[in-house]
């Protein structure tokens, strides 16, 4: 049996929503579970995330297993909303977690799973299920000229709020969620100009047409053919085209596009400030040189400031790059309830971004982890 070593705890790394889920779906299924988390507290990640956000899922969607968040006025949780959430859904399912402990390596010996951790500790389970997930360390693209920029230049991870942007020309690079929202904060703020560096175009949709929720639509799509898939999406949900205010209109449909790393935009109002002038979309990055950025078109920006909402890396190379888990890309080459056939008891899960919202999928990926671990037992 898998779950030989009665009393042993499944090993969770990582306190953020998959982690949380999945500890709280195997101690309801009567496994015990220990997260942990290199943080001081859960959802460390959310915590770091910029003031103004709010979740692009509507609260039915945002649901972990055992535990709906509380109502909010508008219907979506704003992070402290969605912490408070992390922080209750804990208490309420007891989770065991044990913060300050970061896991930098995984290896097999045995029938059990090793783990290194800070501190000289070494970890020793039956079960291990990594939950870092896909946003674990800020991405940065190496510009040419980047280090000698004379603007300042941050990650948005470390964007907090617009306060000190106000008055002040702010290039955005990125139009992903982040980046259009980051985008929209400033231009809300008070900065004086705001450019946003389109690479990438992506869909931008309605949050609802004729009150049809977009997820719904996404749901429906999830499982479909691409090509029809595309069409559904086409059908159901308001795409806005901003092609003749400078915002590229994506070539592919949606469910495609997301297919190819580029999910849709959930509109929050940033249609409307590309359409009334206050965010600008420009070209993308090519290179910095002294105080100007050059553009992919030729031309050149001199920003104030520039926040590069360009991605993270999972950065599981290192915790388990010896185990043949990962693909080209760096992430698993399984997940969820699978694992490798070389590898029994491993799992990751949070490592997906589906084009029918990451929260929902992972409260179903923790209940079919906590499935497979239980049956394991069998």
């Amino acid at each position: 049996m898998l779950m030989s070593d009665a009393g042993t705890p499944v090993h969770v790394i990582g306190a953020g929503p998959a982690g949380l889920a999945t500890a709280a779906a195997l101690t309801a299924r009567g496994l015990a579970a220990v997260v942990l988390e290199r943080g001081e507290s859960v959802g460390a990640a959310w915590r770091a995330h910029y003031e103004g956000l709010r979740l692009q899922s509507p609260r039915a969607y945002a649901e972990l297993p055992g535990l709906p968040p509380q109502r909010t006025s508008g219907g979506r949780l704003t992070r402290d909303d969605f912490v408070a959430y992390l922080e209750r859904y804990a208490a309420h399912h007891r989770v065991e977690i044990a913060t300050g402990v970061e896991v930098s390596k995984i290896t097999r010996t045995g029938e059990q799973w090793r783990l290194d951790a800070n501190g000289g500790r070494r970890l020793t389970t039956p079960a291990v299920v990594v939950a870092t997930g896909l946003n674990h360390t800020p991405y940065t693209p190496s510009w040419p000229g980047r280090d000698r920029f004379e603007g300042e230049l941050l990650h948005s991870a470390d964007y907090r709020t617009s306060a000190p942007y106000k008055n002040r020309d702010v290039l955005v690079v990125g139009c992903g969620s982040s980046g259009t929202g980051i985008a929209a904060d400033l231009a809300r703020g008070g900065a004086s100009r705001v450019r946003l560096a389109v690479r990438t175009p992506r869909h931008v949709v309605r949050r609802s047409s004729l009150g049809w929720p977009a997820q719904r639509s996404a749901i429906l799509a999830r499982r479909l053919p691409t090509g029809l898939g595309d069409r559904l999406s086409g059908r159901l949900t308001r795409v806005e085209n901003l092609g003749k205010h400078g915002f590229p209109h994506p070539r592919r449909g949606i469910c495609s596009a997301a297919a190819a790393g580029a999910p849709p935009v959930v509109d929050d109002g940033f249609s409307g400030l590309v359409r009334g002038g206050r965010i600008e979309p420009v070209a993308g990055v090519d290179r910095f040189s002294g105080a100007e950025v050059r553009l992919a078109d030729g031309s050149s920006v001199r920003p104030d400031a520039v926040v590069a909402a360009t991605g993270y890396r999972s950065a599981l190379g290192q915790l388990v790059g010896d185990l043949e888990q990962l693909d080209g890309s760096g992430r698993p080459l399984v997940h969820g309830p699978r694992t490798l056939p070389h590898s029994p008891g491993l799992h990751f899960a949070g490592f997906t971004r589906p084009v029918s919202g990451a929260l929902r999928e992972l409260a179903h990926e923790a209940r079919r982890i906590a499935q497979a671990l239980v049956e394991a037992t069998s």
